[in-house]
């Protein structure tokens, strides 16, 4: 199984967007440290998770996510 997910930061309230084949490990990741792009955000919450088959169908879904560029669309998918 893969996911697609969508953290958001603690302390300046940004999204982060990714996908992964362990999600556990990954958020692990990124809250301590092994993730130079989410680093200076952490904490991290875990906010959206959607299953796939493959990774690649998990990275389809996250380029679409991106792809929006917006806050409100995001919010809107994860029910906020």
């Amino acid at each position: 199984m893969s996911f697609t997910y969508i953290l958001k930061s603690e302390k300046s309230g940004k999204y982060y967007i990714g996908c992964t084949n362990s999600i556990e490990k990954r958020i692990e990741q990124h809250n301590s440290g092994k993730v130079s792009s989410t680093k200076s955000d952490r904490p991290w919450l875990l906010l959206h998770k959607e299953k796939y088959n493959t990774l690649s169908e998990a990275r389809q879904r996250e380029t679409q996510i991106k792809k929006w560029k917006s806050r409100s669309a995001v919010e809107r998918l994860i029910g906020i």
